[in-house]
């Protein structure tokens, strides 16, 4: 069991965690969910190394715990020259070579029982990473995962999703006691995406898995850690449990604040009116009820409900544009698009896409999406013709290409065109960026929050054209669903990479997807079908939507402060959430 007590953390401009709580224990696989920006790696690398960080608080770990960890940034060293199998196997082969190096200076050795010590610890250790059935093992975690046709290649041939789940491998075949991964999703395509789904089921151990993938969240996890403004909630059950509950909180609360508002303004008013009498009656009475009332009103605002993990504030989200183009105006066209690295990627890519067009362009990882948007962003190829009324705003999945790690925030803005910091200030609080936050240096943000800050680039652009590449790669939840709405709200057109389902289903007019080096046309319709048939549960993403819905009905029936309503269809809600 892992155990955190009252546990204290804070850099020089900001607050972390104040008196946070948290058990992990045996049988565990734990979500570890909340805003960018909210501390979630930095609680993590003390998790990882204690002895590095001045915290206040206890934290319990076994010495003896074994702990595994994927980072959100691996990246494949192509300078290795390193088989799949070799590199999963890599510390089973080296022990391996070890004991048989042993048996062979036994051979012609006289110092027999020096050799016989080094063969008994070499064989412990094998033993205590299950090194007996290793290649057994690594087949199973190969053919769990759809990378069984890997096996041989070299890690350097690997796409950057492959190589993350290959790297998610290597790290539970040595049997953590706890595995640790921050954002193992992000870029994975469809298929990755469900072959790191069944790696993460089959795990026996403790897992503390950082993710804002819905689909991930909504299938993997027995309990949910939330950390949001200092504090952190536990919930034992599923995401999908823990919305519910979050949700059933958030009514109650709002029809007892309003309770409370109004006895605070009765409150209010008997208080006037005492005041009112004092001023031509000193009589003594008179001044203690008048202090009594004031004392019972602070106690009564004191008391006001203070919800941080009900009420999140989401990020104000907003494309505009500065000069609309005709509809059906046609503002990007690609005629006979081919490009290579050390083999052809795509070939003859033909497509054009009209002024209100919003396209998701699909395709497996290392099919070549990511260079054909930054070809059209950066427009000198033949084969790519924008409309002279185009303007084109770019959001990056490399985030240092669009933004300056060593400027502030407020100098980021400075440098696209605002005038004076104040006017930044004022903009970049919609993104939820507020106090001596636009002060830090962009190197020292999370992800998240560097995905919003482009996100914010792109809205003050007032492009008429939007290229984006993974926009939601990072970003929590919330964020999601707030760029989701900004997409539906927006009058030009789009252009977007995702692997995400939930956005490009919800947002986009139609995808044009990647198919044996060139791409083709799809309808939504015809797209999703193709995804339940090959990767997701159609009956499960249909009553998503379904649930979907009836969230959306109960938030307009709270904005309506209309609780019996609201309730009503809460029991709706249960019953979907039940068949999910």
């Amino acid at each position: 069991m892992i155990k955190v007590e009252n546990l204290s953390f804070s850099f020089p401009q900001k607050e972390l965690y104040n008196n946070i709580s948290f058990t992990l224990e045996e049988g565990q696989h734990c979500a570890f969910i909340g805003t960018s920006g909210s501390g979630k790696s930095t609680l993590i690398d003390i998790l990882m190394d204690p002895e590095r960080y001045l915290f206040d608080g206890k934290l319990e770990i076994d010495p003896t715990c074994k702990m595994g960890y994927v980072s959100q940034f691996s990246q494949p060293d192509k300078t290795k020259e390193t088989t799949v199998f070799e590199y999963i196997g890599e510390k089973f082969i080296k022990i391996q070579n070890e004991i048989q190096m042993i048996c062979t200076e036994m051979e012609t050795s006289s110092d027999i029982e020096s050799l016989l010590e080094k063969y008994q610890v070499a064989l412990d250790a094998f033993d205590a990473i299950g090194g007996e059935d290793f290649e057994s093992n690594i087949n199973k975690k190969l053919n769990l995962a759809n990378l069984m046709k890997r096996k041989d290649i070299k890690v350097s041939d690997l796409s950057g999703g492959e190589f993350k789940l290959i790297q998610v491998m290597k790290e539970m075949l040595e049997y953590p006691e706890l595995m640790i991964m921050d954002e193992p999703d992000v870029f994975l395509d469809f298929e990755n995406l469900n072959a790191l789904k069944n790696l993460i089921n089959s795990h026996k151990g403790i897992l503390l898995v950082v993710t804002h993938n819905r689909y991930l969240l909504n299938h993997c996890f027995n309990k949910i850690l939330h950390l949001e403004n200092m504090e952190i909630q536990e919930f034992d059950g599923r995401y999908i449990e823990y919305n519910f509950s979050l949700l059933q909180t958030k009514i109650e609360l709002q029809e007892l604040t309003i309770a409370e508002e109004e006895e605070i303004e009765r409150n209010e008013n008997v208080i006037i009116n005492l005041r009112a009498i004092a001023t031509y009656n000193s009589e003594a009475s008179r001044g203690r009820a008048l202090k009594a009332r004031v004392k019972f009103q602070e106690r009564l605002e004191a008391r006001r409900i203070k919800a941080p993990f009900v009420d999140i504030k989401q990020p104000n989200i907003s494309f505009g544009i500065d000069n609309e183009i005709e509809e059906d105006t046609i503002v990007l066209s690609v005629n006979n698009y081919s490009v290579s690295f050390d083999e052809l990627i795509l070939e003859n890519v033909n497509f054009e896409i009209k002024s209100t067009d919003k396209v998701a362009l699909i395709g497996p990882n290392g099919t070549g999406k990511t260079t054909l948007l930054r070809e059209i962003f950066k427009n000198n190829n033949d084969s790519i013709e924008i409309n002279a009324d185009a303007k084109v705003a770019y959001l990056s999945q490399l985030q240092g290409e669009m933004l300056n790690d060593s400027n502030t925030i407020l100098e980021e803005f400075i440098d696209a065109g605002f005038k004076t910091y104040e006017e930044v200030r004022s903009y970049i609080s919609d993104y939820g960026f507020e106090g001596e936050i636009v002060n830090q240096k962009i190197e020292s943000l999370s992800g998240g929050e560097k995905n919003m800050l482009q996100l914010a680039k792109v809205c003050a652009s007032k492009a008429n054209v939007l290229l984006l590449d993974e926009p939601t790669s990072h970003l929590d939840t919330y964020s999601q669903l707030a760029l989701e709405k900004a997409i539906e709200d927006y009058k030009g057109a789009i252009l977007m990479i995702s692997h995400d389902f939930y956005s490009v289903v919800n947002g986009m007019d139609y995808v044009l997807i990647i198919d044996d080096k060139t791409i083709r046309k799809m309808k939504i319709q015809k797209f999703k079908k193709m995804v339940y048939a090959s990767h997701f549960d159609r009956d499960y993403l249909e009553m998503e939507q379904k649930k979907k819905s009836v969230e959306t009905k109960i938030e307009l029936a709270l904005k309506d402060t209309d609780f019996e309503l609201a309730k009503g269809l809460v029991d709706e809600l249960e019953e979907l959430i039940k068949l999910l």
